[in-house]
C-alpha cells in the first residue's frame, strides 16, 4: 500500500473520530483545556483578538476548520490541542511502554481515560496518534474499528441529491447573445478609436 493511501486512510480515520462527537461534549472538552489551549484552538479557527466569547460560535468554527483541514493540517492540529491533556494522561499510564504498547496495555489504560475525559476525546486521541504515524498506528487502528467499546461508530451514508442540469429558456439565451454582441461590438469600436487616434 502506497504512503499516500495509507496517510489518507488516517486522516479519514481522524475525521471519522471528530464527526463521531457532539457539539456538546466538543464544547465541553474545550471547557475543560488550559487556557493556552483555547487560545490556540481559537487562534487556529479564525477567532478575532481575544478569541471567542460565545462556546456555539467555537464549536462551529472548529467544525469548520476541521471540515477544510484535511489537506493543510487544520484537521490534526484542532485535534492534537483538544486530546493533549488526555494523552498526557494515557503516556503517564501506560509508562515504559507508551512509545509502543501493546493492545492488552492500551486496553487497560483506555477506561481511565474515558472516566475523566469521556468516550469521545479518547477515539479522537488514537485516532490523531494513528494520523501522526505513532508506532502502535496498526494497533491502534485495529482497535478502532473493532474494540467493542473504542470502535467508531458506523459512517452516516446520507443520499446526495442529484439536481437537474441548469438550462436556460430561449428568452435568456437570446438576452445572453445580444449582451455578448454588444460587448463586442463595444470592444470594435474602442480599437477603431483607438487606432484613428494614433493615425492622427
Amino acid at each position: 500500500m502506497s504512503q499516500l493511501k495509507i496517510r489518507m486512510q488516517a486522516l479519514s480515520l481522524l475525521d471519522r473520530a471528530f464527526a463521531a462527537m457532539t457539539d456538546e461534549e466538543l464544547a465541553a472538552t474545550v471547557a475543560t483545556l488550559p487556557d493556552d489551549h483555547v487560545a490556540a484552538v481559537d487562534e487556529l479557527c479564525g477567532a478575532r483578538e481575544g478569541g471567542f466569547i460565545d462556546a456555539d460560535a467555537r464549536v462551529v468554527a472548529m467544525r469548520a476548520t476541521v471540515a477544510r483541514g484535511r489537506m493543510n493540517g487544520g484537521l490534526e492540529q484542532v485535534s492534537t490541542l483538544i486530546t493533549d491533556p488526555c494523552l498526557a494522561k494515557c503516556i503517564d499510564a501506560l509508562g515504559d511502554h507508551s512509545d509502543d504498547p501493546t493492545e492488552e496495555q492500551l486496553l487497560e489504560a483506555t477506561p481511565a481515560l474515558v472516566e475523566e475525559f469521556g468516550l469521545a476525546i479518547v477515539r479522537v486521541m488514537l485516532a490523531s496518534s494513528v494520523a501522526g504515524e505513532a508506532a502502535a498506528s496498526v494497533m491502534l487502528t485495529r482497535v478502532l474499528k473493532h474494540d467493542p467499546t473504542l470502535a467508531l461508530p458506523p459512517v452516516d451514508r446520507t443520499d446526495v441529491e442529484v439536481l437537474p442540469a441548469r438550462t436556460a429558456d430561449e428568452d435568456t439565451k437570446a438576452k445572453r447573445k445580444a449582451v455578448k454582441e454588444r460587448k463586442q461590438a463595444d470592444a470594435r469600436k474602442a480599437r477603431e478609436q483607438q487606432l484613428k487616434a494614433r493615425h492622427r
